[in-house]
């Protein structure tokens, strides 16, 4: 079998996320390097084997892989097929220089439920527009991170109800549709850590805001579609990143695509 190197990376506009790396290699082996961010790491096919301070590792499918910055590491394929891994570089505004420690004595997390939302969260990344979500998604998977690395820094009270945030929050959303609003900037707003403001809309409404955002966009857009606008200009004036955002959302919550409830429109 040829050797094979397929590789996609790009920088979204999400604010910890430094880069996002698609990778598929047969042969290839890493060096010893080191990253200034730290390395979550998920292989979707074969496996992947390293060695971080003087210590050997491996990546089953289940894994969640945590690098830290600065130390040393290197990587090659553990299976005859090689491996297709997905990463995300995270900087130290969403993990700190405090967790290196724990990171280098237990890198390798066996946990299904981590494992799943750093899938969502590679998902969120890949499409433009839902920054929000991709957002919200981070904010979930760092907390987890931080619990399993340090349970010192486990939060005193996890208790989601806090109506009145969640409604605060709603509002904002609310006024903010078209233009929307970044997790970072809402919690600033409302003087709340991004996590808790996530988990207390989300227990007060059964909906992440993220979600709530998106229905109400679309909603917007089926009013305009049935005015007789045409998709392009829907998605613009709802607040999408291009059609294709709009129609992705569109079809997942209506079960059509724009241009089709348009048409449909008596």
């Amino acid at each position: 079998m040829a050797a094979r190197q397929e590789v996609t990376a790009w920088r979204p506009r999400v604010r910890g996320v430094t880069e996002v790396f698609h990778a598929h290699f047969t042969e290839y082996a890493y060096p010893m390097h080191v990253h200034d961010a730290w390395t979550l790491l998920i292989v979707d096919d074969g496996a992947v084997r390293y060695d971080l301070e003087r210590h050997e590792h491996g990546t089953p499918h289940d894994t969640v892989s945590l690098l830290p910055p600065h130390v040393p590491h290197n990587g090659a394929p553990a299976t005859p097929h090689g491996f297709r891994k997905r990463v995300v570089y995270l900087d130290a505004s969403v993990l700190g220089e405090d967790l290196i420690g724990a990171a280098v004595d237990g890198p390798d997390l066996r946990d299904a439920l981590l494992r799943r939302r750093v899938g969502q969260l590679h998902t969120a990344l890949a499409q433009p527009g839902d920054e929000l979500e991709a957002e919200s998604r981070l904010t979930f998977v760092a907390e987890h991170l931080r619990e399993r690395l340090d349970e010192r820094l486990r939060p005193a009270g996890r208790d989601a109800r806090n109506p009145a945030l969640a409604r605060r929050l709603r509002e904002l959303l609310d006024a903010r549709v078209t233009d929307g609003v970044t997790l970072e900037e809402a919690a600033r707003l409302l003087h709340a850590h991004p996590a808790h403001l996530v988990r207390a809309f989300s227990g007060a409404y059964g909906i992440a805001p993220h979600q709530y955002l998106t229905s109400r966009r679309v909603g917007r857009a089926r009013r305009l579609l049935l005015d007789g606008l045409p998709p392009g200009e829907v998605a613009t004036t709802t607040g999408f990143f291009d059609q294709a955002h709009l129609t992705r959302h569109f079809r997942k919550l209506v079960g059509v695509t724009p241009g089709r409830y348009r048409r449909s429109a008596r």
